[in-house]
């Protein structure tokens, strides 16, 4: 069951109340005794895989020489390669 805690009480303890939450316990926060808000942890993101896209084909253009009139970017403007 979540905690209950006064607005006034919750700026006070703030600190402690973050903590808590971000142990996992869930906090509503109230105001005359009408719940307000919800304090609770983020959920983290799972971690990234390396290799992820491991055994998709890329294609030999990928591999292919660059065009030698190809077009190079050069600061805000665009500079042709000679």
């Amino acid at each position: 069951m979540p905690r209950l805690v006064n607005i006034d009480d919750a700026k006070t303890r703030l600190s402690r109340l973050v903590d808590r939450a971000a142990a996992g316990e869930e906090i509503l926060i109230a105001r005359a005794r009408t719940p307000l808000v919800r304090l609770m942890p983020l959920s983290t993101p799972a971690p990234r895989e390396p290799g992820l896209v491991r055994g998709l084909a890329v294609p030999d253009a990928a591999f292919a020489p660059l065009d030698p009139d190809g077009v190079a970017f050069a600061g805000r403007g665009v500079a042709r390669i000679w």
